[in-house]
């Protein structure tokens, strides 16, 4: 859940703020709010929200005062409840990042789908922070010096698997390629670099197929295929399991940036 802090010194309109939008059907939780800015700045400090919602003529601190304040250690969205009459005000509010603004009257479905658009925008926005954190994850794991084991016929092995990838492969395969046995090979693999055989293969495909995904000259089926899944659904589950989303789902969010 996102967590939301609402700064507005009309008791009535924050308490109508508060209770009549069904916060938890947009994934957000309020978790303080405030009557002016030096009190609103002083709650963001304690619980350092996600979404900031602030009123701007407030008594003791505004509410561009109290953004600017927030702005010099905590990273969040903002948006602006305004009028008319200090509209032009509100804009000092754009060098801020302000997401949007809201006029009163509160227009109760303006609202809702204003922070609808928002909420969107962060989960993708998380989702693409962890898309990326993972991708550089398994490229740092499979990066990883793994050329001069101890063991040589793990370095043979991960040779093998970077030369043959694309082909069709099994723990026997690999083995009888380099003349052991294939439960001896397995174990001193997994001892060495923490993986089994199928995992630090299956882990290269991927990476491999990420780069082909991004540049989106491939369908789908003919990227599985060139890195050695003969079988798309058996592609897709394996992706799934690094990725938590399918292959087309994770080339469709590369176009939406």
């Amino acid at each position: 859940m996102l967590t939301l802090v609402i700064v507005e010194d009309e008791r009535i309109i924050r308490q109508g703020l508060i209770y009549t939008i069904d916060w938890t059907s947009l994934g957000i939780t309020i978790v303080g709010e405030a009557s002016n800015g030096a009190e609103g700045l002083k709650r963001i400090k304690e619980v350092k929200p996600d979404i900031v919602l602030t009123d701007i003529k407030m008594p003791v601190m505004d509410g561009i005062q109290m953004l600017e304040e927030v702005a010099g250690f905590h990273e969040c969205e903002k948006l602006i409840l305004t009028s008319y009459s200090d509209f032009s005000y509100a804009q000092k509010g754009i060098r801020l990042g302000v997401y949007d603004y809201i006029l009163k009257p509160v227009d109760d479905r303006i609202l809702h789908e204003t922070f609808q658009k928002l909420t969107k925008k962060m989960i993708d926005q998380q989702k693409d922070k962890q898309k990326t954190q993972t991708i550089s994850y398994y490229q740092e794991l499979l990066d990883k010096d793994l050329s001069h084991h101890s063991n040589h016929y793990v370095t043979q092995c991960v040779s093998f698997i970077k030369e043959h990838y694309q082909e069709k492969l099994s723990n026997e395969d690999i083995s009888e390629s380099l003349s052991v046995s294939t439960s001896y090979l397995s174990r001193v693999f997994k001892k060495e670099t923490n993986l089994t055989i199928m995992d630090y293969l299956n882990r290269y495909r991927i990476m491999k197929a990420i780069s082909l995904l991004q540049t989106e000259n491939y369908r789908i089926y003919e990227i599985a295929n060139d890195v050695g899944f003969s079988d798309y659904k058996h592609f897709s589950t394996v992706f799934k399991k690094y990725f938590s989303t399918s292959p087309g789902d994770f080339m469709a969010r590369g176009r939406t940036r």
